[in-house]
């Protein structure tokens, strides 16, 4: 930048970094928390979910066993109390998180108030637009798929289907595919979902659907009842659509976290896509369609971070990012690929100035510079 003069900016580990994930994916989220937190020079502190902490204590043995040294890799239980000292913690310069709302929100505003840089990626209401064009048998399959599989607990579910125009035609069919599906403990063959959390999760996704049904929707496949012989005290709801839903039920404008699909009829593209930008959360969306400009309308106009064309559930894979927005992610930069990379470091810049009159003199060198 000047005689004799450089500047170089490169990145640099943040320290002590944690991570609070939740019960549904209890080996997938660590695995987008504490490894890019260590290549990135990091030591990394985990919170696991206190109803499935075994599968992050299965991977820290796995740490061990590949020679990471004491205190690399930490794991601390528990629930708020954990919580409240990784968001107080001086030491602890960055925070992960993947959960709900309210837990999301609450880590986000405190680590933030305490200095440290925090991602909290938290809530979603995924959208499926069917367009009358879209390849019918496929576009089914993969909305049955997409939001009944995982007993839709994982916060990329395609819980929302919107018709447009004539597609809404199809309903009957894909009422039909997900009577289908087969309701069993996860662990039993030919099992196409399992069960919920826990009674609580049960409980509330059937108030949700009974809020629905109140509200004027028309409950077109209702799992609710569902018994599943030699587990009739587990907690399962079989596949549930609701119908005529509209934007303003409480089904709607809430995440139901469970095997329940919310149906929606609109009359053109434009249509839909006003609904879902509408919508607060922004984590994933879904066109289905053979026509190549109606998925460019689609991806280019909607405010949405994630969109699959003929993909239903378009989570990135690594080497790219995990992209959601607006009301589903907290934080300015988002999870793995190139922005992990980002978050888990901060930059330094050294200007520096070796005038070339101090240049040492010494004898002529004939070897090639070689490493020592």
């Amino acid at each position: 930048i000047a005689k004799d003069m450089d500047t170089m900016t490169f990145r640099v580990p943040l320290g002590v970094t944690a991570g609070i994930t939740p019960f549904n994916f209890p080996a997938m989220i660590p695995l987008w928390m504490f490894p890019m937190a260590l290549v990135t020079g990091n030591t990394s502190l985990m919170k696991p979910s206190e109803r499935d902490p075994g599968a992050c204590m299965m991977l820290m043995e796995l740490v061990k066993e590949a020679g990471f040294p004491d205190g690399v890799v930490n794991v601390i239980h528990g629930r708020h109390d954990s919580v409240n000292f990784i968001c107080d913690h001086p030491e602890i310069k960055a925070i992960s998180f993947v959960g709900s709302d309210q837990a999301g929100q609450y880590i986000y505003e405190r680590g933030s108030k305490n200095g440290k840089r925090v991602q909290s990626n938290m809530g979603a209401k995924n959208h499926g637009v069917i367009m009358p064009d879209a390849n019918k048998e496929n576009c089914l399959n993969q909305l049955v798929g997409a939001a009944f599989g995982a007993a839709g607990q994982r916060c990329m579910a395609l819980s929302t289907a919107v018709f447009v125009g004539e597609a809404r035609n199809w309903i009957p069919e894909l009422v039909e595919k997900a009577k289908k599906l087969k309701v069993n403990a996860g662990h039993e063959p030919g099992a196409d979902l399992g069960p919920v959390i826990s009674p609580e999760a049960k409980q509330r996704v059937c108030d949700l659907v009974q809020s629905g049904i109140d509200q004027g929707a028309k409950i077109l496949l209702d799992g609710r009842d569902v018994k599943v012989p030699g587990y009739e005290k587990g907690n399962f709801v079989g596949p549930t659509i609701l119908h005529y839903v509209k934007p303003e039920m409480k089904c709607y404008t809430e995440e139901i976290f469970g095997p329940v699909l919310v149906s929606m009829e609109v009359d053109t593209l434009d249509d839909a896509i006003k609904l879902i930008n509408a919508n607060p959360y922004g984590n994933g969306t879904a066109i289905f369609t053979t026509n190549g400009a109606t998925a460019r309308k689609y991806t280019m106009e909607i405010d949405v971070g994630q969109v699959g064309v003929n993909v239903p559930i378009p989570v990135p894979l690594p080497m790219f990012s995990f992209t959601g927005s607006r009301g589903s992610f907290r934080g300015d930069m988002n999870f793995y690929g190139k922005a992990g990379v980002q978050f888990y470091t901060q930059l330094k810049t050294v200007t520096q100035m070796w005038r070339s009159d101090d240049a040492t003199l010494s004898g002529s060198q004939t070897a090639m510079p070689v490493m020592r």
